[in-house]
């Protein structure tokens, strides 16, 4: 599922579809194309299947297609949402993925304001790849029956890719949003109610099944094998899953339990205390500086953490897990409040975007996640700290120079969000450093 840009509204339709398809008695495993945390919620909110991530820049072709084909072969259809337009985003873009995949695209054009120069639209999507293969297109927002007919019209007179259907404007499938994005899907952003309507328009309105005729792969690639832990569930992390901390790539997790974690969910907005027997702890991003009053009133689970540090046990913090290891945020209304202060600076939320891209981080510390070699992630926040001490050691150096990764006793943290796809010997690292400190 790809578009010709940023907000045509594939992610609208590839929830519609999802729903549609689930209604049909299909099972249907979602993907998201890029780094992206909060479609995959969405996905997982619509379809019942935790949708994967599936990043060429972060992860490679090869951890790519075992992940694609791992998690999609159970089902009846697999559908991977796009990022931004077909073509943006350089060797990471959808279309790089849909042919690394050998997949067959579906296009999303916003027809808002268009009608026949849809034709032109269309045309040059179709034509300027040839190795892609665009199996349909749908348009999104079309106002009324006289204006579909502009449209398809157009495209049937000048183009080859055939028209799939079309969802009519409804602001009720508009998802709301805010400063990173979509709304995630555990918030319920669509009502029960909305989604049933969505499902419909997609049934009355999308030939769902030429979609699942065209989409049919007849020579499906030999399943990747998984490793099973040697010595399961002997360590015990725990994983911060809250409003405020729910930034995490599915991969991640797994790779953990298959090297032998036993993941523990706690809230440090709703708990008091950490759960008992844990060997080590990691915060993933998120929004803690939308829950800044409830986090930092909860002073008893500050207390806990900021002693599980001290006493040197391990801890692993990404972006919103990092800044909830400072000494705490002043928010965009300007109130300062206090967190876990295991590292001497301040954080400040900005308006505007500070950070967005790819980071590859070279381990140039002995940390948590192992001596040496190159870490693959990504970096989006709208956040900034003060300079760092130049006492606090610096674990990673990222491709343009700058230092990352802050280490302080056994607790490292900072903004990048990585992926352990072409490193899984990060994620073996950090459960091996458990088991020793479990026999010490």
């Amino acid at each position: 599922m790809a578009a010709t840009n940023s907000g045509a509204g594939k992610t609208t339709i590839t929830l519609g579809l999802l729903a549609a398809l689930r209604q049909q008695g299909a099972s249907v495993q979602p993907f998201k194309c890029g780094p992206d945390f909060i479609d995959p919620t969405l996905h997982q909110m619509v379809s019942g299947r935790v949708s994967r991530n599936l990043d060429l820049r972060m992860c490679g072709e090869t951890v790519v297609s075992n992940c694609f084909h791992r998690h999609g072969t159970d089902a009846d259809i697999a559908i991977i949402e796009g990022v931004m337009g077909l073509f943006d985003g350089g060797a990471a873009c959808p279309a790089a993925l849909a042919k690394t995949l050998k997949l067959p695209v579906l296009l999303v054009v916003d027809a808002k304001a268009c009608a026949e120069s849809i034709a032109a639209v269309v045309k040059g999507f179709e034509t300027l790849d040839p190795e892609l293969r665009l199996m349909g297109v749908i348009l999104n927002r079309v106002g009324s029956a006289r204006h579909l007919e502009l449209l398809s019209g157009a495209i049937r007179s000048h183009c080859h890719t055939p028209l799939l259907g079309h969802l009519p404007r409804n602001p009720d499938f508009v998802i709301p949003d805010r400063h990173l994005g979509l709304m995630m899907g555990d918030e319920s952003p669509l009502s029960a109610a909305q989604i049933n309507a969505l499902a419909d328009a997609v049934t009355q309105n999308i030939d769902l099944a030429a979609i699942q005729r065209l989409a049919l792969i007849e020579d499906p690639a030999e399943i990747p094998s998984v490793s099973t832990p040697t010595d399961p569930h002997k360590v015990r992390i725990g994983i911060a899953r809250d409003q405020a901390f729910c930034f995490y790539y599915q991969d991640n997790l797994d790779l953990l339990n298959q090297s032998g974690a036993m993941l523990v969910p706690f809230s440090p907005i709703n708990d008091q205390t950490l759960p008992p027997d844990l060997d080590a702890l990691y915060l993933g991003g998120g929004y803690p500086e939308l829950h800044a009053k409830s986090l930092s009133e909860n002073q008893t689970m500050l207390a806990e953490i900021r002693a599980w540090s001290e006493a040197g046990r391990p801890i692993y913090a990404e972006c919103g897990g990092f800044l909830y290891l400072c000494q705490g945020i002043t928010d965009l209304a300007g109130d300062f409040w206090d967190f876990a202060a295991l590292f001497p600076v301040r954080a400040r939320m900005r308006q505007r975007l500070t950070s967005l891209g790819y980071r590859e981080a070279t381990i140039t510390q002995p940390c948590l996640l192992g001596t040496q070699g190159t870490l693959y992630g990504h970096e989006f926040h709208y956040s900034e700290i003060d300079e760092m001490p130049p006492a606090i050691t610096r674990a990673f150096q990222l491709q343009d120079g700058r230092s990352e990764g802050y280490q302080i006793r056994n607790t490292l943290g900072g903004y990048l969000h990585l992926h352990f796809g072409q490193t899984p010997e990060a994620a073996q690292s950090l459960i091996t450093l458990c088991r020793e400190g479990k026999t010490q």
